[in-house]
């Protein structure tokens, strides 16, 4: 059997906040899909209203996304074809309930207050600390409320 690809997909207020936040805190890139964009704007496939400007190029209005840098992608259309997380915007903010799916950070051993601490000066928030016989971690919120753990 073949592996199936996959990617993570986040609802967001600010798909482009997100993926600012989601690429500093992994050192993931934010992908650029301006060539495919300028291509279907040629095109006359693509209205302008469907698109914004975020760091100095077209992007799209309701969509980011962020890709290991190591991981392949598609030139003409900036896609990553890898390890990925895609940011699509939804009208409402996340629920108040806990998330169903969360990421797990593994920083390297013994740095998890440092990361703790770079992570909330990138707009993250401590939420708690939890130490069980199981292990110890710290669980945070991305700027928007989604909750994840650094271990």
């Amino acid at each position: 059997m073949v592996p199936t690809h996959w990617k993570l997909v986040i609802d967001a207020t600010d798909p482009h906040a997100q993926a600012d936040f989601w690429a500093a805190a992994l050192g993931y890139e934010v992908e650029d899909n301006s060539p495919l964009i300028e291509q279907l704007l040629t095109a006359g496939a693509v209205p302008e209203d469907v698109l914004t400007r975020h760091r100095d190029r077209r992007a799209w209005r309701t969509a980011a996304a962020v890709r290991h840098p190591d991981d392949p992608y598609d030139p003409t259309s900036g896609t990553g074809l890898g390890r990925r997380l895609l940011f699509n915007q939804v009208p409402e903010p996340k629920p108040a309930h806990k998330n169903r799916l969360h990421l797990d950070l593994h920083p390297e051993s013994g740095r998890r207050e440092e990361e703790t601490t770079r992570l909330a000066e990138l707009g993250a928030a401590v939420v708690r600390h939890v130490k069980e016989q199981g292990g110890e971690w710290t669980v945070m919120t991305d700027p928007e409320g989604n909750e994840f753990c650094v271990h």
